[in-house]
């Protein structure tokens, strides 16, 4: 044990002779890759899948970066992913019309190993976390009122009610999968400019949700508001529920609405990073 000790302290004291540590800053954008279904889109016509992924969108990262020689380091960022808005529901009927979008606000962190083909070409390959976020929910309804509907609440038939709500997602402990391959071109001794292709494979299995703004007016058909806050967060429709959890199984007959099956939302992408990057002084070599 103690030889083993003793060797690898060896390694370690060699390859620190040349170690070299660098910071990095960088943004981007990044698509969908094998995109899941989301959700549907429907018309007098038919119904149509949308798919997609709520890893798309804009991402910034800062990232240190430990090389123990000219080709090996290790690598950790943190990263922050304003996610592109994915259709989840959009309904366009007669008497009915759905507007239901959905987009991810989150943070990440990934440990990486770095290699350099030569002083411009690197890969890294590593682990992805999320450590916060949500994926946020924005929805828009519009529903005639039946002649029963528009007597109870003494409105004119042709009336409709006009609802706007914002639900919250939370999900669990997530691991996922990190590899890029990148360009950097050197301006002086401390700085560099880089490019990179970036793929994230990574799943998010939800835990929780939460609604977090409600509001229903009453419309008359000229479009004035005959009544504003029917329904809010501290009065919602008989029904509906502000949390909901996410559980893998319900017993036989449940009537809790406040439990649903849980499912997993993709949040896999590809993505073309820009930044720069500071190197700091790099140690100078002993000779032994």
């Amino acid at each position: 044990m103690k030889q083993t000790i003793v060797i690898l302290a060896a390694l370690l004291l060699s390859t620190t002779s040349y170690a070299q540590f660098q910071v990095s800053a960088s943004g981007g954008y990044a698509i969908g890759s094998a995109g899941m279904k989301l959700g549907e889109t429907l018309t007098v016509n038919g119904i149509e899948n949308s798919y997609g992924s709520y890893g798309e969108g804009l991402n910034a990262q800062l990232r240190g970066t430990y090389f123990f020689n000219d080709s090996f380091g290790v690598d950790l960022s943190l990263g922050y992913l304003h996610g592109s808005d994915q259709t989840v529901s959009k309904v366009t009927l007669p008497f009915t019309e759905v507007d239901a979008i959905a987009r991810a606000r989150a943070f990440g962190a990934a440990a990486s190993i770095v290699y350099k083909f030569n002083p411009n070409v690197y890969g890294r390959i590593g682990a992805l976390v999320k450590l916060g976020g949500k994926t946020e929910a924005v929805v828009q309804q519009q529903a005639d009122f039946t002649q029963a509907e528009a007597d109870a609440i003494g409105v004119p038939l042709g009336s409709y009610s006009e609802t706007n709500y914002v639900e919250d997602f939370h999900g669990q402990f997530p691991l996922g999968f990190v590899a890029a391959l990148g360009y950097e071109y050197p301006i002086d001794t401390n700085f560099s400019v880089f490019a990179e292709a970036e793929y994230y494979g990574i799943s998010l299995k939800r835990k929780d949700s939460e609604i977090t703004e409600f509001n229903t007016n009453v419309v008359l058909p000229d479009g004035t508001v005959a009544v504003e806050g029917l329904y809010t967060l501290n009065n919602l429709p008989q029904g509906t529920n502000r949390t909901t959890t996410y559980v893998d199984e319900l017993p036989a007959g449940n009537t809790d609405t406040s439990k649903q099956l849980a499912v997993k939302v993709p949040y896999s992408s590809f993505g073309i990073n820009f930044g720069v990057i500071y190197k700091f002084k790099k140690a100078a070599a002993t000779t032994r």
